[in-house]
């Protein structure tokens, strides 16, 4: 489903209603939800701002809502970093340890009644 379309529903919003949020008839915003229009720069900004979602989820580039409600510490940014520094083959031993040591702790983990 057209992302536009999924938020919309969401926010049990009618074509009308978000036409008449960003400024535009309900017969275009049909043509964004049926992929037979690309909406501007200015009308995705007003879309992200009206839901609260990155422009790049709305391009389909990301299925992060909104990065800013993502809180990152700094082990997180310090991996980020590194792991952009090294080479595919190495990114993926990284990624089979990560996994390795996320398997090994869910089995020592106590089981919860």
């Amino acid at each position: 489903m057209n992302r536009i379309k999924q938020l919309r529903m969401e926010k049990h919003l009618l074509q009308s209603d978000l036409a008449k949020h960003i400024g535009k008839s309900q017969r275009i915003v049909g043509f964004y939800e049926n992929g037979e229009r690309d909406p501007s720069t200015e009308t995705l900004l007003k879309l992200a701002d009206l839901f609260d979602v990155s422009v790049d989820y709305l391009l389909g580039k990301t299925d992060v809502k909104n990065f800013e409600t993502i809180p990152l510490s700094e082990i997180d940014i310090a991996f980020a970093s590194g792991i952009k520094g090294l080479n595919e083959e190495n990114q993926e031993t990284l990624k089979n340890i990560m996994e390795g040591l996320l398997a090994k702790q869910k089995l020592e983990e106590p089981e919860e009644d």
